[in-house]
């Protein structure tokens, strides 16, 4: 278990912008923690990422210190990544592709990362890309797995949308569409309503979840809460 102390010097660090303090207390960790990459992973820089984009969302902290300490934890993630335990390639796929907002290429990044060491192949698109890219992308790449993190409220309509067309298409039958964190992890349930197959909360569930070989079942979505559940998010968030 983390010992608490790591995690208050870390956002604190985080909050101020400071690199090296961020640097000497991810090093603590390691070598007098004995933690390993993996659990950086998980028990560092995930769980602050998400502190710092709630903090944001109270606006308990400004724009600037979101941005300063999202940009320290990628630097760190992209300094601690070839150092993750890689297991033997597996022949599965993912494509995963995220919100264009810095925080959720930062959490699209660290789940490519984790399904990299887990023996995936995968492709991290980013942000940014239209439904079509997407789709024919996934036509080219033939995933086991699409994964869409760090969905906004007002971007909610597109995910649905592509989703509904990949129904309708049924050319990957057998590819199982993924959501996590975003406006999902807020909004409990509406990643089924959407017609998702899949929800995961970290990287390590997504990994575990996509390795599960059980048989897409097309989820049950309630229609009148679905629209009712935007229309909530989408006032919440024109208010912000």
């Amino acid at each position: 278990m983390l010992n608490e102390a790591y995690l208050q010097r870390y956002m604190e660090a985080l909050l101020i912008g400071d690199r090296r303090a961020c640097r000497e207390v991810i090093e603590d960790v390691l070598h007098n923690n004995n933690a390993s990459i993996v659990g950086v992973y998980s028990d560092v820089i995930w769980p602050m990422m998400l502190e710092i984009d709630k903090l944001w969302r109270a606006e308990r902290i400004t724009s600037v210190q979101e941005h300063l300490a999202t940009r320290i934890n990628r630097t760190i993630i992209d300094q601690l990544q070839n150092k993750l335990p890689r297991q033997p390639e597996n022949e599965k796929r993912v494509v995963i592709c995220s919100s264009l907002k810095e925080i959720s290429e930062l959490g699209g990044q660290m789940i490519a990362d984790m399904f990299e060491s887990s023996g995936w192949s995968v492709r991290f698109t980013g942000g940014g890309l239209s439904n079509d890219d997407i789709l024919s992308y996934i036509h080219e790449f033939s995933p086991n797995v699409l994964i869409i993190y760090g969905t906004e409220p007002s971007e909610t309509p597109e995910v649905r949308s592509i989703i509904d067309r990949i129904r309708e298409v049924n050319a990957w039958p057998n590819m199982r569409i993924m959501l996590c964190g975003g406006v999902f992890g807020r909004a409990e349930g509406l990643w089924e309503e959407i017609g998702a197959d899949l929800y995961a909360a970290t990287p390590a569930e997504a990994v575990e979840l996509a390795t599960n070989e059980k048989p897409v079942i097309e989820p049950v979505r309630t229609i009148n809460r679905r629209k009712r559940k935007y229309q909530q998010l989408r006032t919440a968030s024109s208010k912000k």
